[in-house]
C-alpha cells in the first residue's frame, strides 16, 4: 500500500517562501512511469494541478505558477519537495501531494493546511 505524507509550515508570512515535503511509503518515487504531483486546493475554489517531477527526474510546471515554483526529489529519502516562493494570501490553501500515472491519480496525501498571513 502506497502512503504520502505532506509536511511543512502551516503558517507563512507575505513574501517569504513556502517549502512542503511529500514523504512516500510503500513505493518508489523512481518507478518506472510514476508521475509524483502537488495540487493545491484553496478556499471556495477547485483543485489545481501545481507541478510535478518524474520517476526520471523530470519536472513540469503550472504555467500560471512556473515562475515561483520549484520541485525537487531526494531519492535516499524517497520524498520530493515542493517550494514556492514570494508567497501572498491567495497561495493559502491545502496542499496535497499525490502519485500519477497514465493520466490517473490513485494515491493521495492527506493533505495540509498553509496560510499566508503576517
Amino acid at each position: 500500500q502506497v502512503q504520502l505524507q505532506e509536511s511543512g509550515p502551516g503558517l507563512v508570512k507575505p513574501s517569504q517562501t513556502l517549502s512542503l515535503t511529500c514523504s512516500v511509503s510503500g513505493g518508489s518515487i523512481t518507478t518506472n512511469f510514476y508521475y509524483w504531483s502537488w495540487i493545491r486546493q484553496s478556499p471556495g475554489k477547485g483543485l489545481e494541478w501545481m507541478g510535478a517531477i518524474a520517476y526520471s527526474g523530470n519536472t513540469y510546471y503550472s504555467p500560471a505558477l512556473k515562475s515561483r515554483t520549484s520541485i525537487s526529489r531526494d531519492t535516499s529519502k524517497n520524498q520530493f519537495t515542493l517550494t514556492l516562493g514570494s508567497v501572498a494570501p491567495e497561495d493559502t490553501a491545502v496542499y496535497y501531494c499525490a502519485r500519477e500515472r497514465f493520466n490517473e491519480y490513485d494515491y493521495w496525501g492527506q493533505g495540509t493546511l498553509v496560510t499566508v498571513s503576517s
